[in-house]
């Protein structure tokens, strides 16, 4: 059976070697809840592959997965080289421009015409994730001519960061709108959209969608931080892909704009994912070091909702030993009672509304109860249980049990929740039958335990919660 009922879900990323059945079954049966294509790497046919496999774990395991399309953003990179890869020391003359030869030991295409828009002398532009930087000295409309202030490594289409200038980039580019068919077309519950800058770029990709998929906003340049709260508010899921975000900062501050971030999603009650480099030595060792693993673990202890893989899985060497020792760390801290007294301590979203009464009512409710051990929504659009997720109630484990299939997959991200797809409820019978037979089934409750139930009457009408029962099984 797959063990992906932790309390923190884990998040990985599938490719060219981790796309076939079997592989897919093994990260399923480790403990991956949602399954990630990156829209930078891939064609249709390799997509259709990935969904079909996964969908058959699905089926065969009797669970419910989760799939994010993540959209490549505007990624700016520069071209290519005529022996491929070149060696700048520092202190060494280099050009960019708008050239698309093959570059040399002296220059590079740089094919953004909004970088040289936005070019002054003296700018410093990072290189192959920070890896190699210049310094621009002179400059026309399609050139810079720069010194090397960090030397390093440059290859074919490594990326290109301007820290500090906002770049009049659409967040959309021609590839991901034509990416963005794709994903609606093989039924995606999540899209990313890398690189938000503003509110705007949600609104854009808001009108462009013609599915129910949930939006993953992913925060990785200082003028999200900025408009942080309303871009949390327009979004369904907020993650922080610290990569990048390293990168247009600098990496001291990448722990504190974590933490800003978590504390604005969890104010806000939406879902949010740490993702980048969290495993990154088991992309070809099969031991993390310590410093991984405690990275790992302080997500964990704030609070989360998942953590994500990327190169461990999507090319890794290790793909099911790096989430295996991701879960493995997600249930050490889960286990450990300062992690279970933290989750009274944090920040919880203020919901006023009657929906917001009922489910801190049955928190409330299920903390005092002795033999309480599970809270069971019954949810249509997945509100309900989203709101219970964010109590973090005694730290009990939510059984979402719902009709609606794409509800039920976008859940799979949630804190603590394990959705579960069940027919259309008819009458308060069929209320109590269902949610008896989901923790039993679950082994989340035996012959005498209570169960916390919340619902709404009628049943089948999304955003009626309004109704508190306790089951004594």
């Amino acid at each position: 059976m797959p063990k992906n009922t932790d309390f923190c879900k884990i998040v990985a990323t599938i490719g060219p070697d981790t796309s076939d059945e079997k592989s897919i079954e093994a990260l399923v049966k480790a403990g991956v809840s949602v399954f990630r294509c990156n829209c930078s790497h891939g064609s249709l046919p390799e997509y259709q592959e990935r969904v079909t496999n996964i969908r058959k774990m699905e089926k065969k395991y009797n669970c419910t997965l989760g799939i994010l399309f993540d959209l490549q953003g505007p990624k700016l990179r520069v071209g290519t080289f005529k022996d491929y890869r070149i060696h700048l020391k520092e202190g060494d003359k280099f050009r960019l421009d708008m050239n698309p030869e093959p570059g040399d030991q002296t220059r590079v295409c740089l094919p953004h015409k909004e970088i040289f828009a936005a070019m002054k002398d003296g700018l410093e532009l990072l290189l192959n994730d920070g890896v190699v930087r210049l310094r621009v000295d002179a400059h026309t409309a399609d050139t810079a001519d720069c010194t090397v202030i960090a030397g390093g490594e440059l290859s074919n289409k490594k990326g290109v960061n301007v820290p500090g200038v906002k770049l009049p980039l659409s967040a959309l580019t021609a590839k991901d709108k034509e990416d963005l068919k794709i994903a609606e077309m093989l039924g995606a519950d999540f899209i990313g959209l890398s690189f938000v800058q503003e509110p705007e770029d949600l609104i854009e990709l808001r009108g462009l969608m013609k599915s129910k998929a949930h939006i993953i906003s992913k925060i990785e340049k200082p003028s999200a931080i900025e408009h942080l709260r309303e871009i949390i508010d327009l979004t369904d899921v907020v993650m922080v892909a610290r990569g990048d975000l390293g990168v247009e900062t600098s990496p001291e501050l990448v722990p504190v704009l974590q933490k800003k971030i978590v504390s604005g999603c969890r104010k806000a009650g939406k879902p949010v994912i740490i993702a980048t480099q969290m495993l990154e030595s088991m992309i070809h060792n099969i031991m993390p070091t310590r410093a991984e693993a405690s990275d790992v673990a302080t997500a964990v202890y704030d609070g989360v909702d998942a953590v994500m893989l990327s190169a461990e899985t999507a090319q890794g060497d290790h793909p099911v030993e790096a989430v295996t020792t991701m879960r493995r760390i997600i249930e050490t801290v889960e286990k450990d009672h300062r992690y279970r007294k933290g989750l009274s301590l944090l920040e919880r979203k203020n919901d006023a509304t009657k929906e917001g009464a009922i489910t801190t009512g049955a928190g409330i409710v299920a903390t005092n109860l002795d033999t309480a051990n599970v809270i069971v929504t019954f949810t249509d659009s997945g509100s309900t249980t989203l709101r219970a997720s964010q109590q973090r109630a005694g730290g009990l484990p939510i059984l979402a049990l719902t009709p609606n299939v794409t509800t039920a997959r976008q859940l799979a991200v949630v804190w603590g929740v394990t959705p579960i797809v069940i027919e259309n409820l008819k009458n308060f019978d069929d209320m109590v039958a269902e949610a008896k037979k989901a923790v039993l089934e679950q082994n989340l409750a035996k012959e005498g335990d209570n169960v916390v139930i919340t619902a709404g009457i009628p049943f089948g009408k999304a955003g009626t919660t309004n109704m508190l029962y306790v089951l004594n099984i």
